[in-house]
């Protein structure tokens, strides 16, 4: 687990090598089989094994459990590192690709596909801002409703109960003084 852990932290290319994948199906063949052994601890202790045995048992299972999240840990946290490596190859190609249609040799066709790809970036930015303004739309209309419904809520109490009436003018008044 050690090497295991190691490795997780070095761990930054897009490559899977054998090693990789030998000591990871190594370590959780080594946590089948720890779970295997505590499986037949259990049967023994359920057939009256001693107290101690079942202390014993309980502290296996711990750590069983430790280690087991640990690696789950690990190892997502290894094949994390890999996309975002894996993504950031894709973004360095794409960047070269983008940079070899700028540096063309100045052809029409050339121009052409710089314009089209300026006009596609542009397209995009124009959606992403008006998708946010529909969003914040939406977030103005329902606290609009919210307010409106909560208005006719205090007008509802304020006329079954004239104190709570005197006391919602008596708020008014105040903050009506302090503004």
């Amino acid at each position: 687990m050690n090497l295991y852990r190691k490795l997780a932290s070095s761990k930054g290319s897009t490559k899977v090598d054998s090693a990789e994948n030998d000591l990871e199906s190594g370590i959780d063949r080594l946590l089948k089989q720890l779970q295997q052994v505590d499986s037949q601890m259990q049967a023994w202790v359920l057939s009256g094994g001693s107290e101690m045995v079942s202390h014993t048992l309980t502290r296996h299972q711990e750590i069983l459990q430790d280690l087991t999240q640990e690696f789950h840990r690990l190892r997502s946290g290894m094949r994390a590192k890999q996309e975002h490596a894996l993504l950031l190859e894709d973004f360095r190609e794409f960047d070269r690709t983008r940079l070899d249609l700028e540096d063309g040799d100045g052809s029409a066709d050339q121009a052409l596909l710089r314009e089209h790809v300026s006009i596609s970036r542009n397209t995009g930015q124009m959606d992403n801002v008006i998708s946010q303004a529909q969003a914040t739309l939406g977030s103005l209309v329902l606290q609009r409703s919210s307010f409106g419904g909560i208005n006719s809520k205090l007008s509802n109490v304020s006329s079954r109960l004239p104190t709570a009436c005197y006391l919602l003018h008596s708020i008014a008044h105040k903050w009506c003084k302090t503004s």
